[in-house]
């Protein structure tokens, strides 16, 4: 059994897992990858208590949905005590039908950890062993190979974690050293024999909502870093078209009282403090600036506000005992529903919405720097346009994108198909809403980038002063990826280097603040 040491706990790199009290900080160190976990020794005794309790009711005989019958609409039908090792081998094999790409590494170490976390909570009725392999794949970096379609969020993300599943009995496929071998193979890489399940053991492992969590985290941490990026991209385009930082002003958002929008001008101050080019034009004439620009702290504070929620949500969720029945510590084994991942599809889709508002406002503010008489710029920041496009069908990209992520917005929630013979009559497909915010962070990215790239353009259109110390540091980060654009040339590359500048982990104080991961 994995326990935790005193000197281990003063290792950064090593985080010791405490069943229902990871913190969300940790699982965003665990999905960057780097880290060696172990499971809090307390956790021990409460795995013990709840197995002993499945093999009295074994050794006793008692009918215990999950234990000794049938899974699903099959839940009438007992099973005898020589096939109870078949039926968990067989449940983990009749499920294993997952269909598509692979999931990410980071998505598959939170899989792991998460259902290390969720078996050790001890009321799931598993071997310790069992735990100690699933961190052990973790901590050699073994991971299982896991179809990203097939679930729709209730049952528990029961075809992704079959496959997970599969390579502790030897089935399936894992990565090992980034190549994909047999899982029995994979097993005998960390020293392990492939498990002979026990009673309830298939079902724990396959029940439980760790397949759509890891992959909300995952967009959560998607969506703080393309949050922070859009904070500097509109930082700069507000230097770029000299616009006004009174909106700013803490008493605005003071009398207002939104949490998030306090945080976010906050931010905005913080970042341009010490600016020289606002205290230029106290009298240009300009009254008002267009939303876009003069509404960051609205718009993207109720986003921020969206992103702390769902973060809360989902680091309950990651700590939760999900599978069922559960086994209680009075020898109770009670059937129930908590593999039903609805608040999963809720914070992903609020995670979504936040996602298409961080772009669709960022695109609006790259139009406004293209437009010469709202921004005071060059037509499409080219000196020589006519013979050179500029920035013009840049903003295109970033419109096709900035529709497609509303599009994805559509809540994923909302839809439920029934399965299992009508058993399993409402679902929350909290599997694909997690899942589809990887293509709408990657999407945003690439806006708020494009956004950057195109504020710097306008900023050296005039630099005879200079923005605030934070500010310039980011316009230097973005001169390194992407040189002026004097003359039209082949922008796909500059893209791609802003799309990665939008997706860095490393944003200044102010912006990590607003990150609830870091917070």
């Amino acid at each position: 059994m994995t326990t935790s040491t005193p000197l281990a706990s003063h290792n950064p790199a090593t985080i010791t897992l405490v069943p229902g009290a990871v913190t969300l900080a940790e699982l965003r160190r665990i999905h960057a990858g780097g880290v060696t976990l172990q499971l809090d020794s307390g956790a021990l005794a409460g795995m013990q208590a709840a197995q002993a309790v499945v093999q009295r009711i074994v050794d006793e005989d008692q009918v215990v949905y999950g234990i000794n019958t049938g899974f699903g609409k099959l839940a009438s039908t007992k099973i005898a005590h020589d096939r109870l090792a078949e039926l968990q081998r067989n449940l983990v094999l009749s499920h294993s039908v997952g269909t598509g790409d692979a999931l990410p590494d980071g998505v598959v170490r939170l899989i792991l950890a998460t259902k290390a976390v969720s078996l050790a909570r001890g009321h799931s009725g598993v071997r310790p062993e069992m735990v100690d392999a699933l961190l052990a794949l973790a901590n050699a970096n073994v991971l299982p190979v896991i179809p990203a379609k097939g679930s729709v969020g209730a049952s528990g993300d029961l075809a992704p974690l079959a496959h997970m599943a599969c390579v502790l009995i030897g089935e399936g496929q894992a990565k090992v050293d980034g190549k994909v071998v047999p899982g029995a193979e994979a097993m005998r890489s960390i020293g392990l024999q492939p498990f002979v399940l026990g009673p309830k053991e298939g079902l724990a492992l396959l029940n439980g909502t760790q397949v759509s969590t890891a992959l909300a985290l995952a967009g959560l941490f998607g969506a703080e870093s393309v949050f922070a990026a859009a904070l500097v991209a509109g930082c700069l385009s507000l230097e770029a078209i000299k616009g006004s930082v009174k909106p700013f002003d803490a008493r605005i958002h003071e009398a207002r009282g939104q949490a998030g929008q306090i945080a976010v001008a906050a931010a905005v101050r913080a970042l341009l403090d010490g600016s020289a080019i606002d205290p230029s034009h106290p009298n240009c004439g300009r009254v008002q600036d267009p939303y876009s620009i003069r509404c960051v702290p609205q718009v993207m504070g109720a986003c921020l506000d969206n992103l702390h929620h769902a973060a809360r949500v989902l680091t309950v969720e990651a700590n939760a005992a999900s599978d069922n029945p559960l086994v209680f510590d009075n020898g109770d084994v009670i059937s129930g529903g908590n593999f039903h991942a609805e608040p999963v599809a809720f914070a992903a889709d609020i995670i979504a919405l936040a996602v298409a508002e961080i772009g669709a406002i960022s695109e609006r503010r790259m139009a406004l720097l293209l437009d010469t008489g709202l921004s005071g710029l060059p037509a499409f920041l080219i000196r020589d346009s006519g013979v050179n496009s500029g920035f013009m069908i840049a903003q295109v990209t970033a419109a096709a994108l900035a529709a497609e992520n509303q599009c994805l917005a559509h809540p994923s929630s909302v839809t439920s198909l029934p399965t299992s013979a009508n058993q399993e009559d409402h679902v929350s497909m909290a599997t694909y809403g997690a899942r589809r915010l990887a293509d709408m962070v990657n999407n945003a990215a690439v806006v708020v980038g494009v956004e950057a790239m195109a504020a710097a353009q306008g900023m050296e259109f005039d630099r005879s002063l200079k923005s605030s110390p934070l500010i310039e540091a980011q316009f230097a980060a973005i001169r390194q990826r992407v040189a002026f654009l004097e003359q039209d040339r082949y922008l796909a590359p500059d893209i791609d280097a802003m799309r990665e500048w939008a997706l860095q982990a490393d944003w200044p104080a102010p912006l990590r603040a607003c990150q609830p991961s870091r917070a």
